[in-house]
């Protein structure tokens, strides 16, 4: 691999996808699981208490960290491609990109827009948390797949 700047964008690359994997993880398996025991008025309240808090300084940084280096990242292959490790790189990169990034902001962003519009306790807001429940976690699941995926990719390129 070229270059000593290269390792240090693949480690921060590897760290954003795995702290984002856990993140992902911790909700598809614990949060939205707990979520789907309560009333529905009780798991809607807590989802848009938990939407606004997440958004915080830490979660930007890693979540768009891991998105620049993944950037980096693919660039390089590009102009580096053959290079060892390279198409680790592009696959890891290619797969936080789209599984981690574009699914939350094609799919998992406009749901939490959605939720946080709807009122909680109306006939209408608890037909949209029973199926935004079904089908955030469905996505959050993806994304969760493809953090995962893409850490062990540069693990695989460091190698």
């Amino acid at each position: 691999m070229s270059g000593q700047w290269l390792p240090i964008v693949i480690v921060l690359a590897a760290l954003g996808a795995g702290l984002m994997a856990g993140i992902f993880y911790a909700f598809s398996r614990c949060v939205m699981q707990a979520l789907g025991g309560l009333s529905r008025a009780e798991g809607m309240t807590a989802m848009k208490a938990m939407n606004v808090t997440i958004l915080n300084p830490l979660f930007f940084v890693i979540f768009f960290g891991a998105l620049a280096a993944c950037a980096v990242l693919a660039v390089y292959c590009l102009f580096a491609w053959g290079a060892p490790g390279s198409g680790w790189l592009l696959a890891g990169s290619t797969l936080y990109i789209v599984g981690g990034f574009l699914v939350t902001v094609i799919f998992n962003v406009p749901m939490n827009n959605a939720l946080a519009a709807s009122e909680v306790g109306t006939a209408a807001g608890e037909e949209l948390w029973a199926d935004y429940l079904r089908r955030w976690t469905a996505w959050n699941h993806v994304r969760t797949a493809a953090s995962a995926a893409a850490l062990v990719c540069f693990l695989l390129a460091l190698i």
